[in-house]
Order: structure tokens, then C-alpha cells, then sequence
């Protein structure tokens, strides 16, 4: 038998529960789980939450001062570093001291500016500015979710009126970051951005960011989150590569019958080059004076002054006449003059009216000559300008300088047999490759495209190493398991209870059956005590008649004896 039933058994005050009809019972156990609840509740302290986590000491004496002054119970956690309060006044206690500026995170910001004090230097300002900016861009940076928190050191030099003596300004970032949580580059990069963009003439090449265990996580040389961004360049030139492969073999041999990769080589150096070609005046009649200087001189038979001075010297030379000369002679002396060289003419000779001055044998315009009859001297010096080009390029980061494409295409299948493609269909796959991936032969593109069987055999494993077997195995492991632990609950909690009222519900019957056998042996052993009593009664009284009239009960016995009354 059940010990539970057993010790049931054993209490009369619990056997007489056990009496009673189960809705009363179910009722009773209702009543008393709720006023279990009610008095654990009432008795238990009220449930604290959270308020702020990570509070730095300021903070924590604004906000402990704060709720000292509402009357608000509070406890701390983790020593001292987070504030519980009731669960009932967690929101409104945040909206209340936010209000209030509160937490401020270890770091002010530009409230630093709201009081004004009289009397503060240039300097003064200067330093409750710099550190009003570095309190903001922290904030700022502890917004971000994998940020604890953050600390931001500005170096802003003094500006020079001398713009050889001006310095760039600089900056640093310490970062506290939460456990097992880091930053990528691009949110690095991000960080130096946001630093950058904050500060006048503050370039991202110049912000260090350090983490809290001293790694320094920006680049040298303003190249943090470069390295991601030129991977996923080369990666968006290589998939979109092979997909507009695929896009045009697809329907040609079929969904899954084409396989291709692409490898991108890709230049990121920056290069600025800048050149100065020189070219020639060869198109006659388009070249550009650049200066002109013409210089001209003629005598003509006019003697220098001489003789005694007077009246007589001072008189105006008489009129010039032509000499008479042969004609040989005037050509030579006029061959002698076009030699171009700055030089007296021949004594005795002039050249000829009306002829064309040159310099080394070269018409000079605008240049005349006169006709004397002593020398002419004619000169002309003509600067031309040179042709000059001067081009400055400037190479963008990121030239594509090589593209290699390797394709590999499956054999038809032909009458159930797998059949090479022939040589035209190839020779088409490959220029549609060529124009798909924009080959290039001066750029060095390489293509190769193959035709090969595809092996459908999928590679053989043990049925232990196979992992889609090795997966079906967990998820039987799990069920086999569950169902274990619920065999066991079963055996040792559920069943033992059910059995428990099982045995009462048996129990009680047997019970309620003896008390009614009981009951009705009872009124038979009343009943059977009555008649007994009523026989010795009607005995009594039978035997006080006698004694009081014999003579009566002698009659009544003669009239029982007599066989006439028998037979009636």
C-alpha cells in the first residue's frame, strides 16, 4: 500500500478529508494555494529592478541624492556600480532624471558652456570650449552599441598669422568596449569620420583610436577600413563578373551546367603624373610672334662736316643725284647688301631703286631700303612662341589592370550518353565570355574556357561520418531522451500520485462498504435485542396475570388444550 495513503489512513482528521466528495476537496486545495500566494506576497520585500548599470561615482551621488530627496528605496549591485529601485518606479524615475541631465556618463559637454564666468582669459575659454567639444564627441561615441564607454583627447594647436608656422590639429580616442563585443573597420573608420568632420582642419589621417587593451585599431596613415573596402570591391568585380556569365550560358547549356570564377587584379596605388611636351612649328604661316624688333640705316653720299666753322659749314647739304653706275656693278653691290650681316655697304656703290631688303636672304616685312648713294643697314630680330602642353593626371584608387576568367562547361547529353559540344558552340561560348566579362587584350585578360564532364557522384561516407545521417542521430538522441526524462517523471512522480488516489478512492470504498455491513448488522442486532426485550416483556406480563388471576390464565390454557378450539 501506498505510505502516503498509509499515514493518510493513520490521521482521522485527514481520513475524514478524504471523505469528502472531490469538488469540496478541490475547492479547499484552491483556497488554500491562493492564501499561500496572498501571505508569501504580503510578506516578501517589493521586487527592485534595475535603474542604471555601469554608473561612474559622480553620477551615482547625483542620482543617490536625487532619490534621497523623493523618498525612494534603493540598493546597489555589483558593487556599487548599478542602483536598484522599486519595479513600479523604474520608468519614471529614468524620465524623471534624464530630465535633470542625469546620468551624464562621466563626461560634460557643451552645458559646460551655460555659466558664464566673468573675468575668464582668452585661454579660460578656450580650454571650457576644447573640453566641452571632447565631452560631446564621446557621448557621441558611446552611442554606439558595441561602445561601454569613451574618452576623447583633442590637440588643437594655437592658429599663426604665419601660414608657414601653422600645425594641423591631431586626436586621439580611448574605447572601453562591452565583453566579447569588437568593432569593425568600417565602424573604426567611422569613429575617425565623426572625429574629423567635428573638428576645424582635422583630417581622419590624424585621429588614433586605442581600445581598453592598448591595440591600436586605426591604421597608420588614415587607412582604417580600407582593407574591407578594397576587399569588397574586388568581390563585387568578381561576382558580378561570373554572373553575367552565367546569366548568358545559363540558357544555352542549361541551369547547373556552367560553372565559372573570376580573379580581379586590382591596383589601389594613387599615382599623379605630370607632363610637358614640346612640339614644332612645322604648319607655315600658324606660328605666333612672340616679339618683333626692326632697326634701319641709310646714307646717302652726305659727307661729314668739315673746313672751318662758320656761315659756310653750317649750310644744308645740296640736293643728292643718282651716280650713273653699269649694271653688273649695281647687282653686285646690291648681292653684297642681302648678305644680312649689320655691316657698311661697299664705297662707291648703292642698290637699286626700288629693290626688296632682306636679312640672310629672307624678306623682311615692314623693312624698306632707301637708295643712297653711300650705305644701307637694315636689321630684324623676330622671336616666335614655342608650342607647350602641360597636362597633370591624377590616377583614381582602384584601377582594374588584369581580369582572368576560367569557365567550365558540362557535356551535352546525347541519346543517354554525355557527348562533348563541338567546336562551333565552344567557339560561340567564347566570344559571348569575352563580351560578358569585357575582355581586354592590351589590359593582359586571360580566358579560359573548357568543356568536361561533370561527376554527379556525390562523395561516399561511413554512415557514422555521413553528417546527414550524423544529424538524424542528434534529433533521435533528443526525442530518445525526452522521452526518458518523461518515463522517469512518470515512474517516480505522476504514477506514484495517481496510484495514491487510486488506493484512497479504493480505500474509501471498502471503507464506506464495512460501515454500511456495520450499519446493518447494528439494526439486526437491534431489532433481534427488541424482540428479545418484547418476548421477555409479554413473559412478564404473562407470568404477573397468573399470579394475579390463576383462575383466568387456568382458562385460557383449558381453551388452547381443547381440540375443538384446536380445529378452529
Amino acid at each position: 500500500m501506498n505510505p502516503i495513503t498509509d499515514w493518510m489512513n493513520r490521521n482521522p482528521a485527514l481520513a475524514r478529508l478524504t471523505a469528502l466528495p472531490r469538488p469540496v476537496l478541490l475547492g479547499l486545495g484552491a483556497a488554500i494555494v491562493a492564501l499561500l500566494v496572498v501571505a508569501a506576497l504580503w510578506m516578501r520585500e517589493p521586487e527592485y529592478r534595475t535603474l542604471f548599470s555601469n554608473v561612474e561615482a559622480r553620477d551615482g551621488g547625483a542620482i543617490v541624492s536625487v532619490l534621497n530627496q523623493r523618498n525612494v528605496p534603493y540598493k546597489f549591485a555589483d558593487n556599487g556600480a548599478t542602483i536598484l529601485v522599486p519595479a513600479d518606479q523604474v520608468y519614471a524615475l529614468r524620465l524623471q532624471l534624464a530630465e535633470q541631465g542625469l546620468p551624464r556618463g562621466g563626461s560634460v559637454g557643451f552645458e559646460l558652456l551655460d555659466e558664464p564666468k566673468f573675468g575668464a582669459s582668452q585661454f579660460s575659454e578656450q580650454i571650457s570650449y576644447q573640453r566641452a567639444l571632447e565631452g560631446e564627441l564621446a557621448r557621441s561615441i558611446e552611442a554606439l552599441q558595441p561602445v561601454k564607454s569613451a574618452r576623447v583627447h583633442l590637440a588643437i594647436p594655437r592658429q599663426s598669422l604665419f601660414v608657414r608656422d601653422r600645425e594641423a590639429p591631431t586626436a586621439s580616442v580611448l574605447l572601453t568596449l562591452y565583453p566579447s563585443r569588437t568593432l569593425s573597420e568600417s565602424q573604426v573608420s567611422a569613429i575617425a569620420w565623426l572625429v574629423s568632420s567635428s573638428v576645424p582642419k582635422l583630417n581622419a589621417e590624424s585621429v588614433s583610436i586605442v581600445d581598453q587593451d592598448g591595440h591600436l585599431m586605426s591604421s597608420p596613415g588614415g587607412e582604417a577600413g580600407m582593407d574591407s573596402t578594397r576587399r569588397n570591391f574586388i568581390n563585387d568585380i568578381e561576382q558580378r563578373t561570373s554572373q553575367r556569365i552565367l546569366t548568358l550560358l545559363n540558357p544555352i547549356v542549361g541551369p547547373g551546367n556552367v560553372r565559372a570564377q573570376v580573379s580581379a587584379d586590382v591596383d589601389f596605388s594613387r599615382r599623379e603624373q605630370t607632363s610637358e611636351v614640346y612640339r614644332p612649328n612645322e604648319t607655315p604661316g600658324t606660328a605666333a610672334i612672340r616679339s618683333k624688333q626692326t632697326s634701319d640705316s641709310a646714307q646717302n653720299g652726305i659727307m661729314p662736316p668739315a673746313g672751318v666753322p662758320g656761315a659756310l659749314s653750317n649750310e644744308p647739304p645740296a640736293n643728292a643725284t643718282a651716280p650713273i653706275q653699269t649694271a653688273p656693278a649695281a647687282q653686285a653691290q646690291q648681292g653684297q647688301q642681302g648678305q644680312g650681316a649689320p655691316a657698311a655697304g661697299a664705297q662707291g656703290g648703292a642698290p637699286q631703286a626700288g629693290g626688296p631688303t632682306t636679312v640672310n636672304g629672307t624678306p623682311v616685312a615692314g623693312a624698306t631700303a632707301r637708295q643712297g648713294q653711300g650705305s644701307m643697314r637694315n636689321d630684324a630680330t623676330v622671336n616666335y612662341e614655342v608650342d607647350r602642353t602641360i597636362s597633370h593626371v591624377k590616377h583614381e584608387l582602384g584601377t582594374l589592370q588584369r581580369l582572368s576568367v576560367a569557365v567550365v562547361v558540362n557535356y551535352r547529353d546525347k541519346d543517354g550518353e554525355p557527348a562533348p559540344l563541338e567546336s562551333a558552340e565552344m567557339d560561340d561560348i567564347n566570344a559571348l565570355v569575352k563580351q560578358a566579362m569585357g575582355y581586354s587584350a592590351d589590359r593582359g585578360d586571360s580566358l579560359s574556357v573548357v568543356n568536361s564532364a561533370f561527376t554527379d557522384q556525390e562523395p561516399k561516407f561511413k554512415p557514422w561520418e555521413n553528417p546527414e545521417y550524423r544529424g538524424l542521430a542528434l534529433q533521435a538522441l533528443k526525442v530518445l531522451l525526452a522521452l526518458a526524462v518523461l518515463f522517469f517523471l512518470w515512474r517516480s512522480v505522476v504514477r506514484p500520485i495517481v496510484q495514491g488516489f487510486a488506493n484512497a478512492q479504493v480505500e474509501r470504498a471498502k471503507n464506506e462498504a464495512h460501515l454500511e455491513t456495520m450499519r446493518e448488522q447494528r439494526r439486526q442486532d437491534e431489532m433481534r435485542a427488541s424482540e428479545m426485550n418484547r418476548y421477555e416483556e409479554n413473559l412478564d406480563t404473562a407470568r404477573q396475570l397468573a399470579q394475579r388471576d390463576p383462575r383466568a390464565v387456568a382458562m385460557v390454557l383449558r381453551s388452547w388444550m381443547d381440540p375443538k378450539n384446536a380445529k378452529s
